[in-house]
């Protein structure tokens, strides 16, 4: 199938780095304008609101409980099982001028119009101090994670590729939100999880090249770094492509029947899984290359034999 990789000759990838610089440049800018004056359609997790826990004695069909709360009036409902599939926890925005009260009765009304064993076992408010607090520690997981990967990189490499590796997550982050944000998809904690995930998925990719890189350095003298770069990602592209299709088939099966609740999960991945092999190639290496990554920085310290700087004995 990939038989087409395999040539003597590396595909000269980095005689497009400045053009997909500029692209990402353009994109990155495009997604900051809408973060900016859009904003990101924030769930139920972030803002708060009601949570009512339904009890059925037989199964239920989630689509159909969606069904009827939005013809009792109670659109936008985060609906899932909770523990078992006859248990349901329901999850509504905050309305004007209805309490608590009133929408755990009108959830209630509905639910018993698909089955009337309908119960409510729970009913609470969720206040929004308490989204604030989520959304500020999935953002600061994300941070973190990208340091961590930062010292690591660095440790095991060097810091011109950890700087590129680093900015080459950052950068498949930020796209992500801006599409959410343009199409205002609604973003909650199953969206933090999705791109915790992308951030290990590109990675990896990223992590393969370099190595290979660190392996040319070494092996080859009379080379360019831009020529180094290109053998390392033809070397690995076959790997990439194989590893991002078979990933690509679960997260498109996940986006096409995983149902209304992974949607936007399996919207993250979609984004995250394509520009992050992307960016693996282009701005990860483009970037190292910029900062004017050498063979001499993959060397490995040499270090001096005991007695190396004494004068033979006559």
């Amino acid at each position: 199938m990939f038989e087409i990789l395999k040539t003597n000759a590396p595909i000269r990838f980095m005689r497009y780095s400045r053009a997909a610089t500029v692209l990402s440049l353009v994109l990155v800018a495009l997604c900051f304008f809408s973060l900016f004056t859009r904003g990101l359609n924030w769930g139920l997790d972030f803002t708060g609101g009601t949570v009512v826990e339904v009890a059925f004695e037989q199964a239920v069909v989630l689509d159909q409980v969606r069904d009827r709360l939005n013809e009792a009036g109670l659109p936008g409902a985060t609906v899932q099982n909770f523990g078992t599939s006859r248990d349901l926890l329901i999850r509504l925005a905050p309305q004007e001028n209805v309490d608590v009260q009133q929408q755990g009765e009108s959830v209630l009304a509905a639910m018993q119009q698909v089955s009337p064993s309908a119960e409510m076992k729970r009913l609470e408010f969720v206040g929004p101090a308490i989204g604030e607090e989520l959304a500020e520690q999935g953002g600061l997981a994300i941070l973190v994670a990208l340091l961590c990967i930062l010292v690591y990189v660095g440790m095991r490499f060097e810091w011109r590729l950890a700087s590129g590796a680093v900015l080459s997550l950052a950068h498949d982050v930020i796209i992500t939100l801006g599409v959410f944000s343009w199409l205002q998809i609604e973003v909650d904690l199953t969206i933090v999880a999705a791109l915790l995930t992308v951030v290990g998925y590109s990675l990896n990719d990223t992590i393969v090249v370099f190595d290979r890189v660190r392996e040319n350095f070494r092996r080859v003298r009379d080379t360019t770094t831009a020529q180094v770069f290109d053998e390392a990602i033809t070397d690995t592209l076959s790997r990439t492509l194989i590893t991002s299709a078979t990933t690509l088939v679960v997260v498109v099966a996940l986006f096409l029947k995983g149902g209304a609740l992974i949607h936007g999960f399996a919207t993250a991945l979609l984004l995250g899984i394509g520009f992050g092999t992307y960016s693996s190639i282009y701005i990860a290496s483009a970037w190292a290359m910029l900062l004017g990554v050498q063979r001499e920085h993959m060397l490995p310290p040499q270090v001096e034999k005991e007695g190396a700087d004494q004068e033979p004995l006559p």
